[in-house]
């Protein structure tokens, strides 16, 4: 469990360093930006306690906010993803899969590991340009955020764990 907390802590501070120092500086058209950081939700084991897993999540949010200024954007975005994680899981996970499998696109197949963080990340980029704007007035804007923010996102997705281990 210390080991678990470890490699954790360790891998929100890398994503966090690297969406503050790095990734924050790529943004196309004003609008579009990669949100990496979402693959810490993404890649959370399938009976991993909700209570650990919303606090996780909270903290990697309210750390990037930190980082970002973006006072509760992307802790409550963070939030709600860590909220649906757990149920979208068992939608792709095979049926005979163990019971603490990770989500990873070995263990799942590249397949199911697309379709779970697809929607983990559309949801997100909903929720936090939403947010972010508060108001429909450009909704030409918001699109266009969302769609090239969830498509940029999707591409470190998945160059992230085809290099991870």
């Amino acid at each position: 469990m210390l080991l678990d907390s470890i490699r954790r802590l360790s891998l929100l501070v890398l994503l966090c360093l690297m969406q503050a120092l790095v990734l924050n500086r790529i943004r196309i058209d004003h609008c579009i930006m990669p949100l990496l950081y979402v693959y810490f939700v993404i890649i959370f084991p399938r009976n991993y306690p909700k209570w650990a897993l919303l606090l996780w999540s909270f903290l990697m949010g309210l750390s990037v906010d930190a980082f970002l200024n973006t006072p509760g954007l992307a802790s409550a975005s963070m939030t709600l993803a860590a909220v649906l994680q757990p149920y979208l899981i068992e939608l792709f996970l095979p049926r005979d899969a163990e019971e603490n499998i990770k989500a990873s696109a070995k263990a799942l197949g590249w397949g199911n590991f697309v379709a779970l963080a697809s929607v983990l990340v559309v949801v997100y980029c909903v929720v936090f340009f939403t947010l972010e704007s508060f108001s429909f007035f450009n909704w030409l804007n918001w699109l266009e955020s969302i769609g090239g923010s969830v498509v940029l996102t999707l591409v470190l997705v998945f160059t992230f764990e085809s290099v991870r281990k």
